[in-house]
């Protein structure tokens, strides 16, 4: 795996035109006659605008896909000269802030001067969404809004589960550039490291190797296991016996990969082999069962199986992976009740847990592509036996 490719950043135009014309299609198909966006994500995706200035909550930022047609930005003042070199063409500005109408009028008559084919607006109501305004704004606005309002989030992930060839591209390099980056982790990782040091390795090496950030990335270590997997690091020492995990969510030209490694300082348990060996076979089961035509359901139960054989005592993670893209965690999951259809180029991680002590876990992640014949690894698998770290 070469972390060395030149990939340009930024998309074509005509990206971001056959993802609207795409949307608009499955906007038909949902009965919409456009769709309000209001997140960093949803906006990038459909205009490739990105800037630090989301970190402020005090502006909101609209940006309107309609049923025919470019999209509509309306943004605050303060973002128009940067909105203005995406390939949008109809941006429309309001002086921010004005917390009396932070950009609601201008949202409600852009909104209703859309074609009307369907009757019904979708916008950012459902699973594993969000709406960046402030409620109140929200609710005036269907109050005041002619056309009603609707859940359209099932419209937006059918299509950002399906990535283009070009959002691939960038995830394949994401996770070239961090799984070489774990790879030569061991070789500076020390007994007597604390745990922040230890993440810190690794976080740095992944930029160095150009990513451009890595906004997640818990470092636990404990006995024989860890307890859990979504705080950290701190400033404990790692010391002998203690298991690290490490998971990363670093990004380059706004994807993420996610997956994790395991390191055992000193030595491992029988215990502690066994449970890793077990996981290992499950991500592989998982791996290959990841097909175009199964649904995610059908992926959990192929791994859990494996992992019921271990006499596991339960996986608080609630499911055993999920989609990837433009976020860290995205639709769809492997879990009980999930039965989205796997379809051709869709990214998933591979996250199968095991609880197998009480307070002791380990989890294993892989990220996969799927293609027309099955699952392409687009990480570089972990090694079958548990790291030592002497």
């Amino acid at each position: 795996m070469n972390s060395e490719t030149n990939i340009k950043k930024g998309f074509a135009d005509e990206e971001f035109e056959n993802r609207t014309l795409r949307a608009q299609e499955i906007m038909h198909e949902y009965e919409l006659d456009g769709i309000l966006l209001t997140t960093p994500q949803n906006i990038r995706y459909f205009t490739g605008y990105d800037s630090q200035f989301w970190e402020s909550p005090t502006r909101p930022w609209f940006v309107i896909v309609p049923l025919s047609g470019k999209p509509i930005a309306i943004v605050p003042e303060i973002g128009e000269s940067e909105f203005k070199k995406t390939w949008l063409d109809n941006i429309k500005t309001w002086p921010s802030p004005r917390p009396e109408d932070e950009g609601i009028s201008i949202v409600k008559s852009t909104l209703e001067d859309l074609r009307k084919t369907h009757g019904q607006i979708g916008a950012e109501f459902g699973k594993e969404m969000a709406i960046r305004m402030p409620v109140k704004d929200l609710f005036k606005l269907k109050e005041i809004l002619k056309t009603n309002i609707v859940d359209g989030s099932n419209a937006i992930w059918d299509m950002r589960m399906i990535k283009t060839n070009a959002e691939v591209e960038r995830i394949k390099h994401i996770c070239s550039i961090a799984s070489d980056a774990y790879y030569d982790l061991p070789s500076k990782l020390n007994i007597g490291d604390t745990e922040r040091e230890a993440v810190n390795k690794l976080k740095i090496d992944i930029i160095n190797r150009g990513a451009d950030n890595v906004p997640f990335m818990p470092g636990i270590s404990g006995k024989g296991g860890v307890s859990q997997i979504v705080c950290g690091p701190s400033d404990k020492i790692i010391d002998n016996g203690d298991i690290l995990f490490i998971d990363t969510g670093s990004t380059f030209d706004g994807y993420f990969c996610d997956f994790d490694r395991n390191f055992a300082f000193g030595s491992a348990t029988s215990q502690v082999e066994r449970v890793y060996e077990i996981l290992w076979k499950a991500t592989e089961a998982g791996i290959n069962a990841a097909k175009p035509g199964v649904s995610t359901i059908d992926i959990f139960n192929t791994m859990n199986n494996i992992v019921s054989e271990g006499n596991a005592l339960g996986n608080n993670v609630g499911r055993l992976g999920h989609g990837l893209g433009l976020q860290l965690t995205e639709p769809p999951s492997h879990r009980p009740g999930d039965k989205t259809i796997i379809k051709e180029n869709m990214v998933l991680t591979i996250e199968p847990g095991i609880e197998y002590a009480m307070g002791k876990m380990l989890v294993h992640e892989e990220n996969i592509v799927i293609h027309e014949g099955g699952a392409e690894l687009i990480t570089k698998r972990a090694p079958k036996e548990i790291p030592i770290i002497k």
